[in-house]
């Protein structure tokens, strides 16, 4: 059930998801002190691109928080944006509920990536 979530995920907007991160994580590295930032978007692009299965974890600390704060302001509203509005775009529809959960749960990553570890969860 996980694959075909992340199959239809992909069609309904998990692409543009994943594709603005990866845009994130390369004008990040440009920069030789923006490398680090741009590897976190390219870890966090992997659950924008199959998030079913996953779950995001916040425990980050004072550098994380500094890092937080500098990335709000400069890539994670406009992410965060994007996520949000595709989610309330597919949570009109009751079939797309479940996918407008997924892109919240992004743009809630999206706001504060750093101290964020991302898992795959196992189903008993």
């Amino acid at each position: 059930m996980r694959i075909l979530g992340n199959i239809l995920w992909i069609i309904c907007g998990g692409f543009i998801s994943w594709f603005s991160w990866i845009i994130a994580g390369c004008f990040w590295c440009i920069t030789i002190v923006g490398i680090p930032v741009g590897f976190q978007c390219f870890k966090l692009a992997s659950i924008s691109l199959n998030p079913f299965g996953k779950e995001a974890e916040s425990d980050g600390g004072c550098v994380s928080f500094v890092l937080n704060v500098i990335w709000f302001f400069v890539s994670g509203i406009e992410l965060a944006l994007i996520n949000f509005i595709l989610g309330c775009l597919l949570c009109i529809t009751i079939v797309g509920i479940p996918f407008g959960k997924q892109f919240f749960k992004i743009a809630k990553v999206s706001l504060m990536p750093f101290g964020t570890t991302v898992r795959r969860v196992h189903f008993a």
